[in-house]
């Protein structure tokens, strides 16, 4: 993958020595080699195996046939020539027939007969047992791949710096210099770059005499601008035609119209009628997830003859522009931005080695408290002005759900060597709480006191991960969830 350009710089700068980019860490392509899971890529080539494999046993079933034909068919070959007569080939040709004809009256029974009853001969059985293996490993993967992926790149007439924000905040007459002043705070803390983009709707109240454009007109132009770039370009990088698309799930939370973004896709690009089509709103940042998470339910249903999903994210930002001056809406104003991606994914077996990854495991967690419901929440402000209100236990919550995540996916991706660990420890503290129970039925409530305390074993989930994505959400999000990683990780 191409390395992106960012305007700020993650390189630190030493107190002594020469300043180091990226330019200067270089991977042993030992060590790289080391970290290849060779089950998957096995795994990705072996469909590939099962197709050849049955062309090297029709071959031996016809080498077979010639074989045992050979003395009752008259031919004028010199011997360890071949002789292609009409009679010879009629006869393989009947022979081979017959023995699937042989094999089929029988159910399979006969070849597996030892001795002169057998159909088949022994290099052919085991030929056909490999291949029955092959065949039963290759249903059972029901692997899912990505073929492609594209996130948008915005024109330059829609990135702005943060000076350029901060007018257009200006410039809507509704702020308060309060209010302009801590977004200004936010801005320097939110970790954003100065060449960022906002949709044309709200940038042209920087031109003189021009207001900001909110109707669903400009939301539209927004959602259109996004979407068909990205879509056009995941599809032509995955070589999919509009029209071999079966799954299509677009999520955007704030924005949903009438007809749906499903509809504009599917409408613009020609797909077919028959397309399953899903248009998620209101779930957040996490939407993403559960999309891709959906597009891979439904390609299990079509596991036998394959099928191809396209996974589209974006947020629009046109209609979400808060006017308000509560602090807990503002932050919306600083935080979000233009953008969107699109991923192509195919269960179909042949894809497997043109697919960029494989996807594995997909766990989701769902937090029902109080808390977490109302941390991102869409309402009015005193003055009814729409927004979405981000609370500050917005960290706190996304450590929890993380840290149930993390447990919930650990058994998947950890070694034996840790999870051996887990179970003996739980093991171990139920038979101590039991013996505890035990004892104090009895009356030692001294002795069941003495009992020593288990500690819960926390697993290394750095022996199983070897990177770790976090949903950029602004940078409170990113530290509390880094001080989270650090705790639930280290604490060994």
């Amino acid at each position: 993958m191409k390395r992106s350009v960012s305007d700020s710089s993650f390189v630190s700068v030493p107190e002594d020595g020469p300043v180091k980019d990226y330019r200067d860490y270089r991977v042993r392509k030992s060590s790289l080699i080391a970290t290849v899971n060779w089950t998957h890529v096995i795994g990705t080539y072996l469909p590939t195996l099962f197709l050849v494999g049955i062309g090297v046993l029709f071959a031996q079933l016809v080498h077979q046939v010639v074989t045992d034909l050979s003395s009752k068919v008259e031919h004028k070959a010199s011997p360890g020539e071949i002789d292609f007569s009409i009679e010879t080939i009629t006869a393989v040709i009947l022979g081979v027939r017959q023995i699937f004809s042989n094999l089929l009256s029988t159910f399979l029974v006969a070849p597996l007969q030892s001795g002169e009853g057998g159909i088949l001969s022994t290099h052919v059985k085991i030929t056909a047992l490999v291949l029955v293996v092959m065949g039963w490993i290759v249903l059972n993967d029901n692997p899912t791949y990505m073929l492609a992926f594209s996130t948008f790149k915005a024109p330059d007439s829609w990135k702005v710096s943060h000076a350029q924000i901060i007018q257009m905040m200006k410039n809507q007459g509704s702020f308060t210099d309060d209010s302009i002043g801590f977004m200004e705070r936010l801005l320097a803390r939110s970790g954003t770059g100065q060449s960022t983009a906002w949709p044309p709707g709200i940038v042209q109240c920087l031109e003189e005499g021009k207001e900001t454009d909110r109707s669903i007109l400009a939301s539209r132009k927004e959602a259109e601008a996004v979407i068909f770039d990205i879509v056009e370009s995941a599809l032509k990088k995955a070589k999919v035609h509009p029209k071999e698309v079966d799954v299509l799930v677009i999520n955007c939370s704030l924005f949903s119209p009438t007809p749906s973004l499903c509809a504009m896709v599917i409408s613009k690009f020609g797909m077919r009628q028959d397309i399953q089509s899903f248009n998620l709103s209101g779930m957040g940042c996490g939407a993403s997830l559960i999309s891709v998470g959906l597009a891979k339910d439904m390609l299990q249903r079509r596991r036998l003859q394959g099928g191809k999903a396209l996974v589209v994210s974006t947020e629009i930002i046109t209609p979400n522009l808060y006017r308000g001056n509560e602090r807990g809406f503002l932050l919306q104003n600083t935080l979000f931005r233009c953008g969107g991606a699109a991923i192509v994914l195919s269960n179909s077996w042949m894809d497997g080695r043109r697919a960029w990854y494989k996807l594995l495991h997909t766990v989701r967690v769902q937090s029902n408290s109080e808390e977490a419901y109302n941390c991102v929440y869409e309402a009015q402000d005193g003055e009814e002005q729409r927004g979405v209100r981000l609370s500050k236990e917005i960290v706190k919550v996304a450590g929890k759900c993380m840290e149930k995540n993390m447990t919930t996916i650990g058994p998947y991706v950890l070694p034996l060597s840790e999870q051996i660990p887990v179970v003996t420890t739980m093991a171990i503290k139920f038979m101590i709480k039991m013996t505890g129970k035990l004892l104090k039925m009895c009356g030692q409530e001294k002795l069941a006191a003495k009992l020593p305390k288990k500690k819960h074993y926390v697993p290394d989930f750095k022996r199983g991960i070897d990177h770790f994505c976090i949903h950029a959400g602004g940078r409170a999000v990113i530290d509390g969830e880094n001080a989270v990683f650090i705790c639930f990780l280290c604490w060994t």
